[in-house]
């Protein structure tokens, strides 16, 4: 009798060995004069020796290495505020939160020195910058010495900080968006060497670069949070996205762009197909318990300084206590006041109201707005609400789509139209929100057909203009040079124009409309026409914004289009109305 076999090899997929690669998803072009495959872009092309013979676990550190070094590149320039006194920038507000969190007691986190760059992030920032700042002082104490290290700009700080950066993001975001890639690539179909270049032109993204290792901020902690969230949906674990989002929002209130689209899904998921109360349930308990557990360390602190010997009659109470009928002897004396008084004030500066309707030049509709007509003439309460009406408007139609046909497969186009609704629409919008739309859009490059040029062209142009609004932002912080480096390298890899046009190219298979192809080009050369005159030409005495403000009209109107776009995608990608092959946008015709 014979034995049977001691070991019979698993047979590998047909979607992981790349032999589909060329069916659909648009790494792979016909050379017609010679009848064989060629890379339909230099980032395919670059990445061409490892497809089908190369492992992820050798490609992924490689890929991980390689795009850490472009981000450690970028951080040897200038950052936010760089000996520009008095109040310096971005890196001396997460330089000081670190300082505060470090020296000062709980209790005094939200109400300490409020005019020199006082906390205005949710607690899971406050924590972050505690941990940092512990680790800091530990190195050298003079770093974050409370109130004598404001506007240091000691290089070995610089370094240290940078690091920091680095380092969060590796731990959270990097992570997070391998293994959404991973199960999403799975579900649309794609085989893992395409997969892997999406990861590379994701952590590529010249916008979040820029601005977190340029000008210095943390966004991708919370973006690697809104990816686990959108990882654990995927998985089918919505407890899980539930917590990573409760994250996500713990660590920048900007999240809540995302919020709509993740409540809609949520929601749809408990009544279809049908009604799941246990499900919604659980959902709802353990939202709850995630916000709880986020400020439990928080609410703990001021405990022990209640404990011993808190006194809040120093603090300005913030307008949600402000009203005659709390604010008497008996609640002010109640055990439950400090907590009380703490989380309103926490919820006050997160949520900062009176700050106006918008700080600097954005690419939203009231900057474009106010430039025709002022709209500072009307009362804020009026504007307040102005503002939720058309945002809620631009909002409720990808809302219902998902609320009613809630699939995995349409979660990154949902997150895209939802949060560029609120980008273009909503209260105290900065142009660095804008990474907020831009990352699930980007995340496309993933999906389905996600590199063929009818979505690679939309996802590269919605990048370039969006890091293109950023750069008079860029320019104060002394990041020209970077900008245009990593902004150029990234439209060369994924042939996008300035720099290559092989996204545009007639005649490509699942090519972009000729209307499209008409609507980026000019745009494209308005950009390019943009950086001539305000590099060669100074704008006028009387108009000193005049470069500015067109840079966010032009904005304004591209960002509009984006959202357009994502939202007939989601539709055509939902099913949710059955529709010719030629209404959808940029359907897949030769």
């Amino acid at each position: 009798m014979a034995s049977p076999a001691a070991h019979k090899p698993r047979r590998r997929r047909k979607i992981e060995d790349g032999s589909l690669a060329h069916v659909n998803h648009g790494t792979l072009d016909l050379d017609e004069s010679t009848n064989t495959r060629k890379p339909a872009f230099p980032l395919v092309a670059f990445l061409f020796p490892a497809k089908g013979t190369v492992s992820q676990w050798v490609t992924i550190p490689l890929t991980l290495m390689a795009v850490g070094l472009f981000r450690w590149s970028v951080s040897l320039w200038g950052y936010s505020g760089f000996q520009s006194p008095p109040m310096h920038g971005d890196f001396e507000a997460q330089r000081h939160w670190m300082e505060i969190t470090k020296h000062l007691p709980v209790s005094q986190w939200y109400f300490y020195d409020l005019q020199w760059w006082g906390l205005d992030y949710p607690p899971l920032t406050a924590y972050h910058s505690w941990v940092l700042g512990v680790i800091g002082s530990a190195i050298n104490p003079k770093w974050f010495a409370l109130d004598e290290s404001r506007g240091l700009d000691d290089p070995s700080l610089k370094i240290y900080m940078r690091a920091t950066v680095f380092v969060s993001e590796y731990l959270i975001y990097v992570p997070a968006l391998v293994i959404f890639l991973r199960r999403f690539s799975r579900l649309e179909g794609v085989n893992i060497w395409e997969s892997s270049i999406a990861l590379v032109a994701i952590l590529m993204q010249p916008g979040t670069i820029l601005i977190d290792h340029g000008h210095f901020q943390y966004n991708t902690v919370m973006l690697g949070f809104a990816v686990a969230t959108l990882s654990s949906m995927v998985a089918g674990r919505p407890l899980w996205g539930c917590v990573f989002f409760v994250g996500a929002l713990g660590f920048k209130q900007m999240a809540l762009f995302y919020a709509p689209a993740i409540f809609a899904y949520l929601l749809g998921i408990c009544l279809y197909p049908r009604i799941n109360i246990v499900r919604f349930l659980a959902i709802a308990l353990t939202t709850v318990a995630a916000f709880a557990v986020l400020y439990l360390p928080f609410l703990l602190g001021v405990a022990y300084d209640f404990y011993n010997g808190f006194n809040h009659a120093p603090f300005e109470f913030p307008p949600l206590l402000n009203l005659r009928w709390f604010m008497t002897p008996w609640n002010m004396n109640a055990w439950y006041f400090p907590y009380v008084l703490e989380l309103g004030q926490s919820i006050h500066r997160i949520f900062p109201f009176s700050r106006g309707l918008f700080e600097d030049k954005v690419a939203n509709i009231w900057c474009t707005i106010h430039t025709f007509h002022k709209l500072n003439r009307y009362p804020i309460e009026l504007l307040q609400r102005l503002a939720l009406f058309a945002t809620s408007a631009a909002i409720l139609p990808p809302c219902l789509i998902i609320f009613l046909k809630p699939t995995k497969q349409v979660l990154p186009l949902g997150l895209a139209a939802v949060s560029w609704g609120f980008f273009l629409c909503s209260y105290q919008v900065h142009e660095k929100n804008v990474l907020l739309p831009l990352m699930p859009m980007t995340l496309l490059l993933s999906g389905k057909d996600g590199l063929l040029p009818s979505t690679r062209a939309w996802v590269g142009f919605a990048n370039m203009l969006g890091v293109w609004t950023m750069f008079p932002l860029l320019k104060r912080d002394e990041l020209r040079v970077p900008y245009f480096v990593v902004t150029l390298l990234w439209a060369y890899l994924l042939g996008l124009p300035p720099v290559s046009f092989s996204a545009y190219h007639e005649g490509s298979r699942s090519g972009l409309k000729l209307f499209s192809k008409v609507l980026h080009l000019n745009i494209y050369v308005a950009m390019v026409g943009w950086h001539v005159v305000e590099a060669f030409f100074p704008p006028p005495a009387d108009k000193p914004d005049l470069w500015v403000v067109a840079n966010a009209i032009v904005g304004t109107g591209g960002f509009g289009i984006c959202y357009l776009w994502c939202l007939g995608r989601l539709v055509a990608k939902s099913k949710l109305f059955k529709l010719s092959p030629e209404l959808l946008p940029e359907s897949k015709t030769k």
